[in-house]
């Protein structure tokens, strides 16, 4: 995919307003690579209210040390937040691309997540 490809793509993603329908719309992109693997993330997503928080969960099965199969649960985003987060959790997990790129990618400003 060219980069004025790319962009054009981060930016109509970034015009989603929910994780359900950016999905969808990675699983219709016409690159092969990125619609595969949008389609290899159907139902592992889960929302779970902590802390008073409706949290979006990527839940995926993982080996642990002991070489049993594990349940392991990545906290994506809250359920509300600006869907670029996802956007960019997705390119990172899938193609390695830093979050901050995707940020500037569609014109935004990343802020590295503050620690607690």
């Amino acid at each position: 995919m060219e980069q004025k490809q790319f962009e054009t793509l981060i930016k109509s993603l970034c015009e989603k307003e929910s994780l359900p329908q950016v999905l969808d719309a990675l699983k219709a992109c016409e690159d092969k690579d990125i619609a595969e693997a949008a389609e290899s993330l159907t139902g592992q997503f889960q929302l779970a209210e902590i802390e008073g928080e409706r949290r979006i969960y990527h839940v995926s099965m993982q080996e642990n040390d002991e070489g049993e199969e594990q349940e392991y649960a990545e906290w994506i985003m809250n359920d509300g937040d600006d869907v670029i987060k996802f956007v960019a959790w997705f390119f990172f997990d899938m193609f390695e691309i830093k979050q901050k790129d995707i940020y500037q990618t569609a014109g935004r400003t990343y802020q590295q997540p503050k620690r607690k």
